[in-house]
């Protein structure tokens, strides 16, 4: 992997965690300040939290394969 990759790769994940905080955020906020009334949307923001972390640590694992110079 090129530089210009690995740079590409770092990226990719630092964005991904950051989408990965604002789902985290939302269900905080669904938890400590809307609960138990808005129980509906539960289902939809831990599936967007759990599809979200899923993302990151995908691309986690690859940026950290690639640094040791080895393919996941």
């Amino acid at each position: 992997m090129t530089d210009e990759e690995l740079k590409d790769l770092d990226k990719e994940v630092k964005k991904l965690k950051r989408i990965a905080s604002e789902w985290a955020g939302k269900l905080h906020d669904l938890v400590e300040d809307r609960l138990p009334a808005a129980y509906a949307e539960i289902p939809e923001i831990s599936q967007g939290t759990l599809e979200a972390c899923k993302a990151w640590a995908e691309a986690n694992t690859r940026l950290q394969a690639a640094q040791r110079g080895t393919t996941a």
